[in-house]
């Protein structure tokens, strides 16, 4: 999940760590949030981190995922020769 705003680097983000933060902060508050108590929760986490103007990268974490390019590449020059 990418967080960008004019003038300040793009970062990446673990979406529930953000959702956990926030229902953190609700509960000290006195509140007791919770999330499709009977269901999947990933609908209305997608609606608070949208709300709060955050929106999910298509390829996750982008260090991840460059970590795991790079080993496939690896992986396919040692094994087709590939460069």
């Amino acid at each position: 999940m990418d967080a960008e705003q004019p003038g300040t680097p793009n970062e990446s983000y673990n979406p529930w760590t953000v959702v956990n933060v926030v229902f953190h902060h609700l509960a000290e508050q006195g509140l007791h949030p919770t999330f499709s108590e009977a269901g999947d929760p990933g609908v209305q986490a997608a609606e608070l981190l949208r709300a709060l103007g955050i929106a999910a990268a298509a390829d996750g974490n982008r260090q991840d995922f460059q970590r795991k390019t790079d080993e496939l590449a690896r992986i396919r020059a040692a094994v087709f020769g590939e460069p």
